[in-house]
């Protein structure tokens, strides 16, 4: 599906497509893909690199043509095996056209250009649009980053009361969610560099935007930085947990198999086919009985001054 968006205090969709506007693309079907490289001419081979899922935030030239893949946030609302994750999408450019390509729906295209027309925003050149990309991508990741923090609390007081399985794989996932998001943003940040060497002799930068981007980025990534250090913390805190349970049920299933053993060995030495010189004994069964619980409770009353039971 794609959409014309001319900038006129905000992006606003047309019917047809114009030179100098933006031409934005998500999910492409055969029909965008055909207006894409026959209408547009642009070079396949970018296409094809936008859809690889890991492709990683970098620059590419082919002729005129510049391609610019940066990563985005987005929450995965079908697959259970992750809250968030990353995406690339791709803005293609050349002198004349604008076109952006994602292979998935986003929260954060509709919301970008919601908030061009909102704010009255003038996107003035192609790489002022990848700027506020970039920009808008760093405020989704602090959002998501919000209730990632949020998800992190409630797992805690859900493992303070009982540790399940399902709660430590939560913080797992989110765990690599946050892995996701240092090197995206990472990936983003290095991005600003390049963009600038490549556009640093034309009048398309705006050193003021790129300031406020960076501002941005290193925010996302500082809060990622404190939000993985307190989720391994308490991984690491919980794993301890985990360890001093099991040597206490070791310790009090050692103190009862202790306990246990002491009339059986009893009985065992007096089921000998051997004289036990107590054959003659009136109340031998009940000696043997009565010495085997003391025996018993003495060991009892020990593991329990120790603190094993």
């Amino acid at each position: 599906m794609r959409k014309y968006l001319y900038c006129e205090a905000g992006f606003v969709e047309k019917a047809q497509w114009l030179p100098n506007s933006w031409v934005n693309v998500v999910c492409p079907d055969n029909d965008d893909f055909e207006f894409l490289t026959q209408t547009l001419k642009v070079p396949e081979s970018f296409l094809t690199d936008i859809a690889d899922t890991d492709e990683r935030p970098r620059t590419e030239t082919e002729g005129n043509w510049l391609l610019t893949i940066l990563r985005i946030p987005v929450q995965d609302k079908l697959n259970g095996n992750l809250p968030f994750s990353t995406v690339p999408i791709g803005i293609i450019t050349n002198d004349e056209i604008i076109v952006s390509v994602c292979y998935y729906n986003t929260d954060l295209l509709p919301d970008f250009i919601d908030h061009t027309r909102r704010k009255g925003i003038e996107v003035r050149n192609k790489l002022d649009l990848i700027l506020r990309l970039i920009y808008s991508s760093s405020v989704w990741f602090l959002k998501y980053l919000k209730q990632i923090n949020l998800d992190i609390t409630a797992a805690e007081k859900e493992l303070e009361r009982s540790i399940r399985n399902e709660d430590l794989l939560r913080l797992m996932r989110l765990q690599k969610t946050l892995v996701y998001f240092n090197t995206s943003i990472r990936g983003n940040e290095v991005m600003i560099g390049k963009l600038q060497s490549i556009f640093q002799d034309t009048n398309y930068l705006d050193k003021d935007l790129v300031e406020d981007v960076i501002i941005e980025l290193k925010q996302a990534l500082n809060t990622v930085n404190i939000y993985s250090d307190i989720l391994t913390g308490t991984m690491d805190a919980f794993a301890s947990i985990i360890s001093n349970n099991v040597n206490a049920i070791m310790k009090r299933m050692t103190s009862i198999s202790i306990t246990l053993m002491l009339p059986t060995l009893i009985a065992s030495f007096y089921g000998m086919n051997v004289d036990i010189h107590l054959e003659d004994t009136p109340h031998a069964f009940a000696l043997i009985i009565l010495c085997s619980v003391i025996l018993s409770a003495l060991s009892f009353v020990i593991f329990r001054k120790i603190k094993w039971f």
